[in-house]
């Protein structure tokens, strides 16, 4: 595939959080201002490559030739890789086989080498965090808020002083990983089935707000944001974007998830629609642009598939004024029913969205992504 070339779009972020921009100013003293210059983000988040490797998986360029990931991932297109981590995966039931500190540094040093940009994506948690789970990292159990808050701030500063060691400067801070719920439970829960948790608010954005100071206090030219799920989803994310600012919570970018193909009632053009109103409505009440830090479609749905990220990146790239600053695939390097060892420890099947084809080479999917 022919690459198309990325404009260079000049963001211009001012670090402060979200209540400065409904009437309540921010002292001059605490604002730090930012400048980054970055293409359009067509990113991936490979984040389980290290137990790929282990496990002997090969990927391929498009001429069949046997390659690093990086290099099929570049010649596809991508210009930006997602990497998350977990406080000590060891500690987690799951005994998962990457997302620790030095796989990270080293995942980051090589994407750096790549020319690529670099978002680093704290779950805060020793295992997967997102809706269904946010459970407080094992060392961290007994402490209370204030304790969080340091555990939280020493971590966050850990990571990115050992991948300062490096040379390596992210582009993107991702503060939580889709903490629609909060995060750190039970302390930073924000609700249960009886409703809104009593003070759950003011500790999550407590332990949010902890994570953003000390990821600007290393990497102050970094954009740092806050990551919920289902960008479709109107009303309960603009409940608690209203919630977050009205706690005074801090972000320079609102990070979203998208997986278009996941509604069991909407088709795949409403949800990429709503994303998008969705998008231009945040960004515009908030006065922060957008990222989507993750996005999934089913290949096994064939044409259904590349139809539906077509669709999405036409929108994100045309139609949002510049108010979505990249997309990023989950996982694609996925392919040929791996599955990681704590996956079949659970009984769970291999993740099913990746977008390389059956020769581990970057499939329709990757083009989609980057055209």
């Amino acid at each position: 595939m022919k690459n198309q070339i990325c404009f260079l779009l000049m963001v211009a972020f001012t670090a402060f959080s979200l209540t400065a921009c409904g009437g309540k100013g921010s002292k001059a003293s605490d604002v730090v201002e930012t400048t980054t210059v970055v293409p359009f983000a067509k990113g991936a988040d490979i984040s389980w490559l290290p137990e790929m490797e282990a496990d002997s998986v090969k990927f391929f360029m498009v001429d069949g030739t046997e390659a690093d990931c990086y290099d099929v991932l570049k010649e596809a297109g991508v210009n930006a890789i997602r990497l998350r981590v977990w406080v000590d995966s060891s500690k987690s039931p799951y005994q998962a086989k990457c997302c620790d500190k030095e796989s990270v540094v080293a995942n980051a040093v090589r994407a750096k080498a790549a020319g690529m940009d670099i978002m680093i994506d704290f779950h805060y948690s020793d295992w997967f965090a997102d809706p269904s789970r946010q459970e407080t990292p094992a060392d961290w159990k007994d402490l209370d808020v204030e304790g969080l808050k340091i555990a939280i701030a020493n971590h966050t500063k850990d990571v990115l002083n050992a991948l300062k060691e490096k040379g390596v400067s992210p582009t993107w801070i991702q503060i939580g990983n889709e903490t629609r719920p909060g995060m750190l439970h039970p302390i930073g829960q924000l609700y249960n089935k009886d409703g809104n948790i009593e003070g759950g608010w003011a500790n999550y954005v407590a332990l949010s707000n902890a994570g953003y100071e000390a990821a600007k206090l290393i990497c102050p030219e970094a954009i740092v944001m806050i990551h919920i799920d289902n960008a479709w989803d109107t009303e309960t994310n603009s409940w608690w974007l209203a919630e977050f600012k009205k706690h005074d919570g801090q972000t320079d970018m609102i990070a979203l998830s998208h997986y278009p193909q996941a509604h069991h009632e909407k088709t795949w053009k409403e949800m990429n629609d709503l994303a998008l109103n969705n998008v231009n409505t945040w960004a515009k009440t908030y006065g922060v642009p957008v990222m989507i830090s993750e996005v999934g479609v089913k290949p096994e749905t064939g044409d259904v598939a590349i139809e539906t990220l077509k669709h999405f990146m036409d929108l994100m790239h045309n139609q949002t004024n510049g108010n979505c600053k990249g997309v990023f695939y989950w996982e694609p390097q996925v392919y040929g029913g791996w599955k990681p060892a704590c996956y079949d420890g659970l009984g769970w099947p291999s993740y099913d969205m990746g977008g390389f084809d059956k020769a581990g080479k970057a499939g329709e999917i990757m083009k989609t992504l980057t055209k």
